[in-house]
């Protein structure tokens, strides 16, 4: 059984009442802008051609002010479980639901941005204690990046995605995982990627929404639709990702309007859950209004729009071309993530791919969007991961 130390702390998450008088004033006297300027007016996703248009951002603003729970979150995550813990000389929050099967594995979720914890708390029961007694069982960790949430924001550069592993792994022994497996996708993709490549003596094996090839690689193996799937990153990286530009540049630029107007920082976000999610027109098809808020209110009540920035200043494009997983890998590419790496380019990286899924559904989220089969694909990816070490 792990033994956790002396230096995890358990932790409650309790903003004042005035911290949350205080947001809903701002929201009461936000001053907003025309109407985008769009042909678009029917429901679809030329709508959002120019960002969030003004209906869809009147309505959620509306229900953050008058109906949205802050409280009823806070309660899901300290049922779940929270704690803090320094590592590295930074605090770093985290989820950790322990198992109550002697069979469970140590599985550590990493998320990226825009992102949260907030991701996973429709999923860590199931992947912990699931109601089906033949499915494997996890205990879940689950840390706020550095910047994120409830973790510290760091006072000096130098917290890049090397060093967030090496303290993830840092935090697992920690708990009493020395062996473990690891999943994310974004910012924690990278994370988990490195976590693989680096510290194979401590990471059983992983899977990852986010697989990204090393550099260089051209298309002349690929099929037609491994083209188009490159053609897209590509395109993506091209024509959609000033926002990511902006926060690897002039992060303390952005970061004034994230932390000084909840409306900034809720269209900011809102943006991306529109855009990168497996929708027709709205976000709110997959994933509910709650969700979002549960996301954006836990950035705008820990300040953290800047810092949580900040991981694009530190880490972009910083993924060690020549790094190879030897681990057994697991990687899942659903049809509307921003990035889709073609499976031949994924093997020059993951060098023990053991499983590989296309799903019809899902996007960037899909802890999110699909969460039931969010858990049915981790548990089946990290199956075939196990299995590969025996």
């Amino acid at each position: 059984m792990p033994r956790p130390t002396n230096d995890v702390h358990p932790f409650q998450a309790h903003v004042t009442d005035a911290d949350l008088d205080d947001l809903r004033a701002r929201l009461a006297a936000a001053r907003l802008p025309e109407a985008e300027t769009v042909r678009h007016a029917a429901p679809g996703p030329g709508r959002w051609d120019q960002g969030v248009p003004l209906a869809d951002l009147v309505d959620v603003v509306e229900y953050w002010r008058t109906g949205y729970d802050w409280r009823a979150f806070e309660a899901r995550l300290d049922r779940i479980g929270q704690f803090r813990t320094t590592v590295d000389g930074l605090g770093v929050h985290f989820l950790h639901r322990r198992s109550a099967r002697a069979d469970a594995t140590p599985l550590i979720l990493t998320h990226g941005w825009p992102g949260s914890v907030a991701e996973f708390i429709d999923v860590v029961d199931e992947l912990a204690d699931p109601e089906d007694p033949a499915a494997p069982a996890f205990h879940v960790v689950a840390p706020s990046l550095p910047g994120f949430g409830y973790s510290d924001r760091p006072a000096a550069t130098g917290w890049g995605i090397e060093r967030i592993a090496a303290a993830w792994v840092e935090l697992m022994g920690r708990l009493g995982y020395d062996r473990f497996l690891a999943q994310g996708g974004d910012w924690g993709g990278v994370i988990t990627t490195i976590l693989g490549g680096r510290y194979p003596e401590h990471v059983l094996g992983i899977h990852t929404t986010t697989a990204q090839a090393p550099p260089g690689l051209t298309t002349d193996r690929l099929t037609a639709a491994e083209r188009t799937w490159a053609e897209g990153t590509r395109d993506f990286w091209r024509h959609h990702a000033a926002y990511a530009k902006q926060q690897a540049t002039r992060p303390q630029t952005v970061g004034y309007a994230l932390v000084d107007s909840p409306v900034g920082l809720l269209a900011w976000i809102l943006d991306k859950f529109a855009a990168w999610s497996d929708i027709e027109d709205s976000p709110f098809e997959l994933i509910s209004r709650d969700r979002v808020l549960d996301d954006v209110t836990l950035y705008w009540l820990t300040r953290t729009g800047a810092s949580a920035a900040r991981i694009y200043y530190e880490s972009h494009n910083s993924l060690d071309p020549d790094l190879r997983v030897d681990v057994p890998s697991a990687i899942t590419v659903y049809p509307r993530d921003i990035e889709r790496c073609p499976r031949p380019w994924a093997e020059e990286r993951f060098r023990q791919l053991v499983r590989w899924r296309e799903p019809d559904v899902g996007g960037h989220f899909p802890s999110l969007e699909v969460p039931d089969f969010f858990v049915r694909d981790l548990r089946e990816g990290f199956a075939a991961v196990l299995a590969a070490r025996r």
